[in-house]
């Protein structure tokens, strides 16, 4: 079979997309860039890949909130994201392009389309920049972390990382639908606060997944943990046989295939 044909798409203040195409590329994906403006053209469409990235960075400067211009540009030109995502084929957020999935309706999966979760600024106040203990929802369908232990650990970096939900019901609805595919947690996996929790997120909720288990959101960065030595620790640790990041994005390549 042809590689899979992997949209990532970038807006002006991405900054994540090369480390991502460079991470499709290693797994056997073929990845192309295109600038969400390019979809003004009616000849393209996002049904034309097989799998769709939005990668990290601020788009838009966040001037106007975390990814809200650059979901209400996907509102506008890629009308068929959402029925991409119902035909099974994988999307991931990264970063701003969580916020992006959030803001333009993907995430969490409502029925009504109705927006029930955001993103506001860190507890802490300021720009986190670190490595964080992660621990994958044994319940979730998840297709981007299959094979890969309960426990994992990848980079953060934002501002304006805090999960928020728009009422104690929803927090409970995302549970009953098995979408919490990620969170924040110590060492010794269990939930904990600041610093564990680096922007003090409600259930310390890191990623989120439609039911189906093909649409992904994460705050954390896969793609910068593509080589084993890209971890802080990699010469002491023996518990990681391969870059968590780099098997999440051969498991969306093989998934296609």
């Amino acid at each position: 079979m042809k590689a899979p044909k992997v949209l990532i798409l970038r807006a002006a203040g991405t900054n994540c997309e090369l480390e991502t195409l460079n991470a499709f590329k290693a797994v056997g994906g073929n990845p192309e860039l295109v600038d969400i403006a390019a979809f003004k053209n009616p000849k393209m469409r996002v049904l034309n890949y097989d799998l769709c990235v939005i990668p990290g960075g601020f788009s838009y400067g966040d001037d106007v909130g975390a990814g809200r211009i650059f979901a209400n540009r996907i509102k506008l030109y890629l009308r068929d994201l959402k029925n991409f995502v119902r035909m099974g084929r994988p999307v991931i957020g990264i970063c701003n392009g969580f916020q992006v999935l959030v803001k333009a309706g993907l995430l969490p999966c409502v029925p009504s389309g109705e927006q029930t979760a955001g993103f506001t600024v860190n507890d802490s106040g300021r720009f986190e920049a670190r490595w964080v203990h992660l621990r994958i929802n044994s319940q979730s369908s998840c297709l981007f972390f299959k094979g890969l232990p309960e426990m994992i650990e990848l980079p953060v970096a934002h501002g304006e990382g805090k999960f928020v939900l728009k009422s104690p019901r929803h927090l409970e609805e995302l549970k009953r639908n098995k979408s919490i595919a990620l969170q924040y947690v110590a060492d010794d996996g269990k939930l904990a606060g600041y610093p564990y929790n680096p922007n003090g997120s409600i259930f310390n909720i890191a990623g989120l997944s439609n039911p189906e288990g093909n649409c992904l959101g994460l705050m954390p960065h896969p793609e910068r943990f593509t080589a084993i030595h890209h971890h802080p620790n990699w010469t002491r640790q023996t518990f990681m046989k391969a870059a968590v990041g780099l098997e999440m994005f051969r498991n969306a390549v093989e998934y296609c295939r």
